[in-house]
């Protein structure tokens, strides 16, 4: 498949800028990949769609405040600087993304804060934007940590054009967001309240946890028209047991097994048996799923509505069906459904 397969006309204004009143009051697109129906609904009706026994997998990655805005020395230009991966708790080392990057080079310090709280030096240049910096702080790990995530916004995407303001901390994290080191909320479970989930425990579905931390990767552009030739950042995930017991035995019952958000599809896919079996995992990984693939344990799969050309959109086109997902985004767009982080939802039965 080609780059240009996955254009489609978003209007400026339909993309999210804020989150709707109420986690599951967001619109729902529901897509019937097999005859192209298209239904729609309020998230909350999700629970129609569910029985006794089928299974939800969410993604419990935490997001940290990693968007840090500090100054260069001397010259006291602004610069964003983008916590990526901590690399060293002792050397307080991290990988970190810089805009305006062509201002630093190795040396130059930076500091954030009021009064030049933290102080952080650049120690080694990886790409073009990223670099690895050493915070320059004395006392016990945990204040370090502490200091840093209190200088930190909540990370929203680009494509929400405005500065992170209070209610962002809460509502960019999923209600079940439990294990830190995502850079990127996994949208569709950002849908779930407690009074929903409670409502699917109610009919019986049972929910599974997997850990998928995701990276910026996420929002990476595509830059190869052939598909095959592009790379994707390798992101770590962890399937535990339980997870594993809890999908294979839905999998045996002819049960219906639900990805929540793209993080879960990838994930599930990324570690299968021979015979399509889930199986225990904690590692890395850098599978791209693209259209037309065979998915393998998920059978239903929630996304938000993702934006042109992303590699989120490929996959969701990949569990639907290229020209059946492609006619229901044409139609989002005419219903006009709110797409992105903060947007509405699809769910493809």
């Amino acid at each position: 498949m080609k780059l240009s397969q996955f254009r489609y006309n978003l209007p400026q204004e339909l993309i999210a800028q804020y989150p709707a009143k109420n986690r599951d009051e967001s619109r729902l697109l529901v897509l019937n990949k097999k005859n192209g129906e298209v239904e729609h609904k309020v998230f909350k009706d999700i629970v129609d769609y569910f029985n006794e026994d089928d299974v939800l997998v969410f993604n419990n990655t935490k997001v940290f405040p990693a968007r840090l805005f500090g100054n260069k020395e001397k010259t006291g230009a602004e610069i964003e600087v983008f916590l990526l991966r901590e690399l060293n708790k002792e050397q307080r080392l991290w990988d970190v993304l810089v805009d305006p990057a062509r201002k630093i080079r190795i040396g130059n310090k930076l500091y954030f804060g009021e009064d030049d709280f933290l102080v952080a030096e650049v120690i080694d240049n990886t790409t073009s934007r990223g670099r690895t910096l050493r915070f320059l702080f004395d006392g016990p790990y945990e204040d370090f940590k502490k200091t840093l995530y209190s200088l930190g916004e909540t990370p929203l995407p680009k494509f929400i054009n405005r500065r992170a303001e209070p209610e962002d901390s809460e509502r960019y994290q999923t209600i079940f967001a439990k294990v830190e080191g995502a850079v990127a909320a996994p949208t569709a479970g950002l849908h779930f309240s407690r009074e929903l989930l409670k409502r699917l425990e109610i009919i019986g579905t049972h929910f599974a946890e997997i850990t998928l931390h995701t990276g910026l990767g996420n929002f990476r552009s595509v830059d190869v028209e052939d598909l095959t030739k592009h790379k994707v950042d390798s992101e770590r995930i962890i399937i535990p047991d339980k997870c594993v017991e809890i999908v294979n035995k839905a999998k045996d019952d002819g049960n219906k097994i639900c990805a929540v958000g793209t993080t879960v599809g990838r994930t599930l896919e990324s570690s299968v048996s021979t015979t399509g079996y889930l199986k225990p995992f904690d590692g890395w990984t850098n599978k791209f799923i693209f259209p037309p693939y065979e998915f393998n344990v998920p059978n239903m799969m929630i996304s938000n509505l993702q934006l042109p050309c992303s590699t989120l959109l490929m996959m969701v086109a990949a569990f639907g069906g290229y020209d059946t997902v492609m006619e229901a985004y044409h139609t989002a767009v005419k219903e006009e459904y709110r797409f992105g982080t903060y947007g509405d939802a699809m769910l493809i039965i």
